[in-house]
């Protein structure tokens, strides 16, 4: 998937990977893709939540070994 912009948050822990995730797509436009990277094991329930909470689109969300990637569509 192409993403707009990229948010590499790996080796943070709660809640770095949410507030930085605040601010980058602040700094974006409606419609355009933010991928995250990170490493916390709380991330796949909290940009869930996140997503939930602010109405931003999560379009994907993966993990594989011990990094989680998300996708997520500005509202």
């Amino acid at each position: 998937m192409q993403a707009d912009k990229e948010l590499d948050v790996r080796g943070m822990s709660c809640p770095l990977p949410i507030l930085k995730t605040k601010k980058s797509l602040a700094d974006m436009v409606s419609g355009q893709v933010l991928r995250i990277i990170s490493t916390d094991v709380g991330s796949m329930g909290d940009i869930q939540a996140f997503s939930k909470q602010t109405g931003h689109e999560l379009i994907s969300a993966a993990q594989e070994g011990s990094e989680y990637t998300f996708f997520l569509r500005k509202k």
